[in-house]
């Protein structure tokens, strides 16, 4: 469905984003009787990063059943730690058992976002030329969809093939050709072992070694499965002890003392599994567990084990016709560059072309010009009922970012029932208390593993951290239980908004011209915001 005609179409609720967060969010609002909401994907179908990512070996580095929905159980996982087409397959899946699909509109990018003073309502624009408005805007676009591609100078020049590990070119065969693969990130650990066999040689290009842990890898049994199936009780034991393995790896990142300890069995694994002193030595960092993102995978390290790959640590100084010259002054030959670069995660960069206006004509990229901020990562002070999913500060180093997306939905419906208990039309978050909340979070920062002396892409080049949730995942869904409504300003619409097509929408706009209380407070253009008591 395609919005071609004149006028705009209103909605409640518009959610930008088709992957995890926005599934998730669809379906939390249908849960409430909320069916008055649309979804605007930029791509084709849904799935996010697990529709664009199909590289060799891709999957991911949670455990299934916790990277998964608490209310959307899947019993029929083939191993722990699913490959990218059976999690595509668990939001299809999914998808259709909550009847989402006719919500969405596809090949639908956003790129503007202005809120509406006088009405209380977000005038959202998409590159197709299409215009709709809402009452509430939620951006659940997360922030790997946008691949990191690195300026290396003479990159355009090069005559073999060039693609990012995100835009896999399935067409083009590999088998017997020299590969260059730069980057060690996540992607790269995972595609690089399973080229090495079919490739006539792998050329690694390694600019900062990463920790790399073994796997507990297994596939489950049918009798697993069933059983699974049969008793929800196993399932969700299964589940929450998943969960809570996981929240213990928090120790050695709140006690980077810890964490330097544990880097000793770390580099007896690398050396136990890589037979060239000399190779394991490059492959060990030299920056405490943690600091940057932990890798899992059983087969990275056993892979340089193999005659027909090797590891260059050598800068890359340019990359000419057929071959890459690295700083030492070698020329690698290859036929192909893989980008395993990951991807752009600063909002600041990442959503430069989108422009989003709150109150008074404010620019969410002038006011995130230094650096990205927000309120639990769902709310921004000054721009009303914008809403986020894997906002600032939200990512997790250690456990499913599924069960943060389930407690930003959940808050962001209990942010929904405050205005409508306060008989208001928007809420703000106050910005003394975005303030507050964010100098919290660095002051936690500073006794975590993150900045223990390491750059790694959870900091801005200053070196902030504006990526990472810095406790314990239960302590933020306990803190966002419920709402602060102190800590928020509700406002009332100046005017009642002329809805074209008023059948489509129950958004309630109250005509106010009364008075101000004691607790009310009056912007500059006059529009009346209502300090909760």
């Amino acid at each position: 469905m395609t919005n071609k005609t004149s006028k705009p179409i209103y909605k409640d609720v518009i959610i930008a984003g088709a992957g995890f967060g926005g599934l998730c969010m669809a379906i939390k609002l249908r849960e409430k009787g909320i069916d008055n909401f649309l979804i605007l994907e930029k791509s084709h179908d849904i799935g996010g990063t697990w529709r664009d990512n199909s590289y060799p070996g891709c999957a991911c580095d949670v455990q299934s059943h916790m990277y998964s929905y608490s209310f959307s159980p899947n019993s029929n996982w083939s191993k722990r730690y699913a490959p990218w087409n059976e999690i595509q397959k668990y939001l299809l899946s999914t998808t259709a058992q909550y009847g989402i699909r006719k919500f969405c509109e596809f090949n639908q990018e956003v790129n503007a976002s202005v809120f509406n003073e006088s009405t209380g309502i977000w005038v959202i624009k998409t590159l197709s030329g299409d215009e709709y408005h809402c009452k509430h805007f939620i951006l659940a676009s997360g922030p790997l969809h946008v691949p990191q591609v690195p300026n290396i100078k003479g990159l355009e020049n090069f005559k073999g093939k060039v693609f990012h590990s995100a835009q896999w070119d399935h067409e083009y065969d590999l088998k017997g050709k020299n590969v260059a693969s730069i980057g060690t990130g996540g992607s790269a650990i995972q595609y690089c072992p399973e080229i090495a066999p079919t490739v006539n040689k792998l050329q690694v290009f390694q600019r900062t070694p990463a920790w790399v842990i073994p796997r507990d890898e297994r596939k489950y049994f049918a009798i697993e499965k069933k059983a699974f199936s049969l008793i929800p009780g196993w399932r969700k034991l299964h589940r929450y002890r998943l969960y809570w393995t996981n929240e213990a790896r928090v120790w050695p990142i709140f006690n980077p003392s810890l964490a330097k300890s544990l880097s000793v069995f770390a580099k007896g694994f690398i050396r136990y599994q890589v037979k060239s002193k000399e190779t394991a030595k490059a492959l060990t960092p030299d920056y405490t567990i943690g600091c940057k993102r932990v890798l899992i995978s059983n087969k990275y390290y056993p892979m340089f084990n193999r005659a027909n790959v090797n590891l260059v640590t050598a800068g890359i100084q340019e990359v000419k016709e057929n071959s890459i010259i690295t700083s030492d002054g070698t020329e690698h030959p290859t036929d192909s560059i893989i980008l395993g670069t990951g991807f752009v995660v600063d909002p600041r960069i990442y959503m430069r072309d989108f422009e989003i206006k709150g109150l008074q004509g404010r620019d969410l990229r002038e006011d995130w010009k230094d650096h990205a901020e927000a309120y639990y990562g769902t709310s921004v002070s000054g721009y009303p009922n914008l809403w986020m999913l894997i906002g600032p500060n939200t990512g997790l180093g250690h456990n499913s970012i599924i069960f943060m997306i389930e407690a930003q939905a959940n808050y962001i419906l209990s942010c929904m029932n405050a205005i409508e208990q306060k008989k208001s039309d928007f809420m703000s978050v106050k910005p003394e208390a975005q303030a507050s909340f964010n100098d919290g979070i660095q002051q936690r920062m500073k006794t975590t593993v993150w900045s223990s002396g390491c750059q790694s892409w959870y900091q801005q080049a200053d070196g902030k951290i504006t990526t990472i949730w810095p406790k314990s995942t239960w302590k933020f869904w306990l803190e966002t239980l419920s709402v602060k409504t102190s800590d928020y300003v509700f406002g009332k619409a100046e005017e009642t908004l002329n809805k074209p097509n008023a059948s489509q929408t129950s958004i309630t706009q109250t005509q106010s011209h009364t008075s101000m209380d004691s607790t009310s407070k009056t912007n500059k253009r006059g529009k009346r915001l209502e300090t909760s008591t």
